[in-house]
């Protein structure tokens, strides 16, 4: 069992491992639940968010948390595997409360919200929150010039108010090492004016990244809340398939309005994606694989698979096309997979050891057919060519999977035996609190 902390601060419990008493781990903790009381009265804790393996995010009463600390956090008994809702009375510490701007009651002087700290009531297994850790100043990225302190809870007001405009660096810092899947799916579960605001803290490059991963009505609302100028600019930073999809739910009007804000040749590429039926392989494909000439060595192939920018997936394999190299290319040759690479010395010509006899897919290649080529040949990604040979992209298994899991996989998770495994044995049960 874990040894109780006196006071922890919620900023160091984001992503925290939450486990059963037997050891094994249940998932982690994405946030907090409190209760805002009259008076000024501490906030009490009523319990933890936990995202279990499936991404699905189930509520934890502050009753079956057995210990907390910053290393890991345990919980007993059966745990409820319902999806966690918010009720209006509750409110997210991390999503709702990092990030406030606030009063101290004594000077009237408005104050960020850094850090909150938790404690728990002695011989209970209540906790509330104790500390407010704040910093002076104006909000934004100036900021910490500021000075920063801790006060009670009752030294500060405003929380009980909806703030507009509120910032969101403390929150991000608390998940700045989440895969963008992972920060999706925290982006998910925030109010609608809490997402843009996150969305408007996040660089173009993990936006564009994290909007891949949410669902599409998500993508459409966040986008939605944007400048045109930052929203052609995401547009551009992501994966040219996942930016037609996603110009393709919008209407007519702002679909061109993005486009023409768009460079010219990133435009290009968006709309020769949209130009194909979406579940084919022209409809699934990027049109950025790694293309290489065939006087390229072994070493340029290795050279360009290292792009830490680049998917699993698009770095497997690389393909041999005459010039001009970006797609549609001249005459596709060939591909070479990464494990040969790793076997041939490193001025061997790619052109030498390209695999020649493996068939490409038209463009109009229906999924289902596709999904058969990349088991039948064990890729994980295939070439795209049309009529006269040229290259037009890669369609990555990734993307595939996307359009043969149900519509809403995103928003649900898996669902049955896997997640239900994760309760520790039993029927789930129901929570303390009736959830």
């Amino acid at each position: 069992m874990a040894v109780v902390t006196p006071r922890v601060f919620v900023s160091h419990l984001s992503g925290t491992p939450v486990f059963d008493p037997n050891g094994d781990q249940v998932g982690r903790l994405r946030d907090l639940v409190a209760l805002l009381r009259v008076a000024q009265r501490p906030p009490r804790l009523l319990g933890v968010v936990v995202e279990v393996i499936s991404r699905r995010r189930i509520f934890v009463p502050m009753t079956r948390v057995s210990g907390v600390d910053s290393g890991q956090i345990v919980i007993t008994g059966v745990v409820n595997m319902r999806r966690f809702e918010q009720r209006a009375s509750e409110t997210l510490v991390l999503g709702e409360l990092l990030d406030r701007r606030v009063r101290l009651v004594e000077t009237g002087e408005e104050v960020t919200v850094l850090d909150i700290g938790i404690t728990q009531l002695p011989a209970r297994r209540d906790w509330e929150i104790e500390k407010v850790f704040v910093r002076k100043g104006k909000g934004g990225a100036l900021r910490r010039k500021g000075e920063a302190l801790t006060v009670e809870w009752s030294a500060v007001t405003g929380f009980s108010l909806e703030e507009h405009g509120q910032g969101a660096e403390s929150l991000l810092a608390t998940f700045e090492q989440l895969r963008p899947a992972d920060l999706a799916g925290v982006l998910h579960h925030l109010s609608p004016k809490r997402r843009a605001e996150v969305a408007a803290a996040l660089d173009d490059d993990r936006l564009a990244d994290v909007l891949e991963e949410l669902p599409e009505d998500d993508q459409v609302e966040i986008l939605g809340k944007l400048k045109d100028e930052r929203a052609a600019d995401v547009l551009e930073a992501m994966d040219p398939d996942d930016a037609a999809d996603l110009l393709s739910e919008l209407p007519e009007d702002d679909k061109e309005r993005l486009l023409a804000l768009m460079r010219p040749e990133e435009a290009a590429d968006v709309r020769r994606l949209m130009a194909y039926e979406e579940r084919t392989a022209g409809g699934l494909m990027t049109t950025d694989p790694i293309v290489l000439r065939p006087h390229a060595t072994v070493a340029d192939a290795l050279a360009r698979v290292r792009d830490p920018d680049l998917s699993p997936a698009l770095a497997a394999q690389v393909y041999v096309c005459r010039p001009p190299d970006e797609t549609p290319t001249g005459k596709y040759l060939g591909l070479v997979h990464f494990q040969r690479l790793l076997r041939d010395p490193p001025f061997t010509l790619v052109s030498s050891i390209a695999d020649t006899d493996l068939p490409a897919l038209p463009p109009d290649t229906p999924l289902p057919e596709v999904t058969s080529y990349l088991a039948a040949y064990n890729m994980v990604a295939a070439p795209v060519v049309d009529e006269s040979g040229a290259l037009l992209g890669a369609v990555t298994v990734d993307d595939v999977l996307d359009h043969l899991l149900p519509d809403d996989w995103r928003e649900d998770g898996l669902h049955g035996s896997a997640a239900a495994g994760l309760t520790g044995g039993g029927s789930p049960g129901k929570a303390a609190d009736g959830r």
